[in-house]
């Protein structure tokens, strides 16, 4: 990149990383998470699963809109512990962590158990955790002692998908039939990541990469995976007087 450029890039930079007031939603404390929430989720691709799966949004795409990180964490918390938000380990990556509203989240579950003989253990299961169990995984001592299953009743609810195997004698807290977003959205993220790479310079305006055509690898929508590289802290986020910048951040691993 030319110098020339860069200092034009870098003058209308207000902070680079999310740090963007033009980007941001608001600066404080009194973000409005769960209307990000909502918004977040109409970019969810609901038809692409037959509508199997609750809409899902990564907590750090959050971020893209609110340039208080603490402030959506406590937010966050917040609605978890209220009992209308759920938190999922995805397991692909450590900080990758997936939102769902409760009630979206028991609507899909039981539409998925109908008619099996899972069914009673999964409901069961889903009184005792969404009037606000905030817990990412479970141990063997809470499942039999608090929430009163017995070992052939775990076993029931791992073969429906609500949890997976974390470790002998635990459980992380699981969306059922999730594989299939997990692998497109990998896919779509290196895609995604690759047209900002393969840029000029690097680098991308914002809008131009929102009206990029998609293609076989990116089944989402391009305005949900640019929220979450963007949250990711994947590409540098700069104002510039044409608007958003994208730039590709070197060194990442897609």
């Amino acid at each position: 990149m030319s110098r020339k450029r860069a200092l034009i890039a870098d003058t209308f930079c207000l902070t680079k990383r999310r740090r963007c007031a033009a980007d941001s939603v608001t600066a404080d404390g009194a973000a409005d998470i769960r209307s990000s929430l909502q918004y977040l989720m109409t970019l969810f691709s609901r038809k692409l699963f037959n509508d199997s799966l609750p809409p899902v949004v990564l907590k750090h795409q959050l971020y893209s809109l609110h340039n208080d990180k603490t402030s959506v964490d406590k937010q966050v918390n917040e609605l978890r512990e209220n009992g209308d938000l759920l938190m999922f380990q995805l397991g692909f990556d450590s900080e990758a962590f997936a939102l769902v509203f409760a009630e979206d989240y028991r609507t899909k579950v039981l539409q998925g158990e109908a008619g099996r003989e899972t069914l009673g253990t999964v409901e069961k299961f889903l009184a005792k955790l969404i009037p606000g169990c905030s817990d990412l995984s479970f141990n063997k001592e809470k499942m039999l002692k608090e929430f009163l299953f017995t070992d052939p009743a775990i076993t029931q609810l791992v073969k429906s998908g609500v949890l997976t195997v974390r470790d002998a004698g635990s459980w992380w807290l699981s969306i059922p039939n999730s594989g299939k977003f997990i692998k497109y959205f990998i896919k779509g993220r290196k895609a995604v990541l690759g047209m900002v790479k393969k840029s000029k310079y690097g680098e991308i305006l914002k809008t131009e990469l929102e009206g990029h055509h998609t293609t076989s690898q990116v089944k989402f929508q391009m305005k949900y995976h640019i929220h979450e590289i963007m949250g990711a802290e994947l590409v540098e986020s700069i104002q510039t007087t044409s608007g958003t910048l994208l730039r590709y951040v070197d060194g990442n691993v897609n």
